[in-house]
């Protein structure tokens, strides 16, 4: 009788109910409409809590522990030399090359080519730098290794690993020390220590936070992948953007060649910077001449059209702006605008109407 109520006792104080914002990763004891600390709506998900276990991997045991404080003037200002890509666009997004032992997130739209510019970003370093483990835990490694031929890629150093339990790619990390780790994505993986299904705001944030101290610690670059929503933003926690140094956005049209990398943050470079990537057979080939691409369409002697220099990041862009004005046959006439601010556009033409005369 003792024992059973005992073993009654144990597992209510195990498991507890919380709700936690997908947007801000705030904890709520009960379910709320609007998140009290970020102000989104429905927000809060419901999930299940464990109270702490013993670690059931030697790897999760270490991560993070036996750590010493080393004075600040001991630390070498410029530390480990960055992997320079030989892809140019890559490299300026990335701000010169990747830096060993950064946390790197990778997001944008199903289809748009994440898995493609990473997989063909593997493939280099493992020729130059040597042993790379791609991650797949959302396909097999025979679909890998078919988008591989069709890439034309086929490196001995390249390892796939079908895995989807966060402690088991913890162990090979530490059993290989490769020179890259890529992991698509952090939201198929999930961690055995939680109660939650994949996916959820704490497999996300707690999955991605042991990654991050594996990488840390061995001095590893990891590239996570991303899933967005559908307004554009990284699926999960917000938190999980903190976590990492670099959050990289791929944008672009399904049915269309061209696709943009942008820095959206970037502990290492400026985050102003954009590369401009084209899709085709032969995977993500970089534009190096980005201005060329966007006159190539452009009717020389057209009426209305006029040539204008942008500067994304350090580079300057040639682009082309095209105005139309017309007879409106209705009482009130409007502006509309595409591709810029309406804002910004409104107040443009009050400038050229006050100053210019311009009607």
């Amino acid at each position: 009788m003792w024992a059973r109520s005992f073993f009654v006792a144990k597992s209510a104080t195990k498991t507890k109910v919380q709700y936690v914002c997908s947007e801000c990763g705030s904890v709520q004891m009960k379910w709320l409409g609007k998140c009290p600390d970020c102000g989104e709506w429905n927000t809060l998900q419901e999930e299940v809590v464990r109270a702490p276990e013993k670690p059931r991997s030697a790897m999760a045991a270490s991560a993070g522990y036996g750590v010493q404080p080393v004075s600040l003037a001991h630390i070498p200002a410029g530390g480990m030399p960055r992997l320079v890509l030989g892809n140019s666009e890559l490299n300026r997004v990335l701000g010169g090359g990747i830096v060993p032992g950064a946390g790197v997130l990778v997001g944008g739209d199903p289809g748009i080519g994440k898995s493609t510019l990473l997989l063909q970003m593997a493939a280099e370093v493992a020729a130059k730098a040597g042993r790379v483990l791609y991650v797949s835990a959302e396909e097999s490694d025979h679909q890998i290794g078919r988008r591989a031929q069709r890439l034309g890629i086929n490196a001995e150093d390249l390892f796939v690993l079908p895995e989807i339990v966060v402690e088991q790619i913890a162990e090979q990390m530490e059993q290989m020390k490769p020179a890259l780790v890529i992991v698509d994505s952090i939201q198929a993986i999930y961690s055995e220590m939680g109660s939650s299904a994949a996916g959820t705001v704490s497999q996300v944030r707690d999955c991605a936070a042991l990654l991050l101290r594996a990488c840390k610690r061995l001095n590893i670059p990891l590239f996570l992948v991303g899933h967005v929503t559908k307004d554009g933003t990284i699926a999960g926690p917000r938190v999980l953007e903190h976590m990492v140094d670099v959050v990289l956005q791929l944008e672009g049209e399904r049915f269309h060649a061209y696709r943009l990398l942008r820095s959206v943050k970037n502990r290492f470079g400026s985050t102003n910077e954009v590369g401009i990537f084209e899709m085709n057979e032969g995977g993500m080939q970089e534009v190096r001449n980005p201005s060329e691409l966007f006159l190539a369409e452009r009717l020389p002697n057209a009426s209305g059209s006029a040539i204008a220099v942008s500067m994304e990041g350090t580079r300057p862009l040639l682009v082309e702006i095209q105005a139309l004005s017309s007879a409106s046959p209705f009482s009130q006439p409007r502006r509309t605008g595409n591709g810029v601010d309406f804002n910004r556009l409104l107040l443009l033409t009050a400038v050229l109407t006050k100053r210019v005369g311009v009607n």
